[in-house]
């Protein structure tokens, strides 16, 4: 089946999550791009910065990150990379929903020079550009379609003309005059700034509020016990106190903090390695 908004969002209610990250996976969701190439983006893909997101939420970055672990150990699957460099967003899709099957992209014929090609309602980069042609972007077919598409990309804050202007001069330089659109694509994601560009200003970041002492807490002791490992510490802490010791003190933890039994299990894990009962 092919996945839907209305199919993941009736998933992510019906999936076992804390109140935020049911929150947090509403959001991702939301931005979510249904169109092959559309902003730069593969199909079922969204892409945010990890201050975006938490401010979007209302939550701190460090707890953030705890909930990004419960989307991504969830039925969700949640999962998020960063492919274009520092400066630019996270890319996040729920795998739950991948098909088996690879969409196939419809390629152009040499002479057909339109933007767009049907097939189940995507927007790809087809057709043929002329190196030759306007100097002026803006007069052109392609304008729209990179002020879309470089907002995922490494070129995301250089202006559309300047793009334009060094990839007509990079094919010059090779003699083409003919090229297929996707090069275009192809160029920008492999963008490179010039020996004479002005390095873009870093804004300071807003500093955060700071967070409540029970919360700083339970954030201290999450971090003591790498969620990476939260199998292995579950299966030694077990082994060492056994099932229903390890069980009384999740629910210890969520009486105390009031939080999801997901975050509780971790720190609870950060609380046994602190006290040297398991390894780190």
């Amino acid at each position: 089946m092919e996945p839907t908004t209305g199919l993941i969002l009736r998933r992510i209610t019906q999936t076992n999550l804390s109140v935020s990250a049911h929150k947090l996976a509403t959001f991702i969701l939301d931005g979510i791009s249904w169109k092959e190439g559309y902003n730069g983006l593969p199909r079922g893909t969204a892409a945010f910065t990890l201050s975006a997101l938490a401010e979007k939420v209302g939550v701190s970055r460090q707890y953030l990150s705890v909930l990004l672990n419960e989307l991504e150990t969830s039925e969700l699957q949640l999962v998020r990379h960063k492919p274009h460099g520092k400066y630019a967003p996270w890319l996040f899709r729920f795998s739950a929903f991948d098909s088996d099957e690879e969409p196939r992209d419809v390629m152009s014929g040499g002479g057909d020079t339109s933007l767009y090609k049907e097939n189940t309602n995507k927007t790809i980069f087809s057709g043929q550009i002329n190196i030759n042609d306007k100097s002026n972007v803006f007069r052109t077919c392609w304008a729209e379609l990179i002020k879309a598409a470089k907002t995922a990309l490494p070129c995301w804050n250089v202006d559309t003309q300047v793009i334009w202007e060094r990839f007509l001069a990079f094919n010059r330089a090779r003699g083409n005059e003919n090229v297929p659109a996707g090069f275009l694509l192809g160029f920008m994601r492999r963008w490179r700034k010039s020996p004479g560009e002005v390095p873009r200003q870093i804004i300071p970041a807003v500093p955060e509020k700071p967070l409540d002492p029970r919360e700083q807490e339970l954030l201290a002791q999450i971090a003591a016990a790498p969620s990476i490992n939260r199998q292995f510490h579950a299966s030694d802490l077990c082994r060492a106190i056994g099932q229903a010791a390890y069980d009384a003190r999740v629910f210890d933890v969520i009486r105390q903090f009031g939080c999801p039994r997901f975050t509780a299990t971790l720190a609870v894990h950060g609380q046994a390695v602190m006290a040297g009962e398991i390894a780190r």
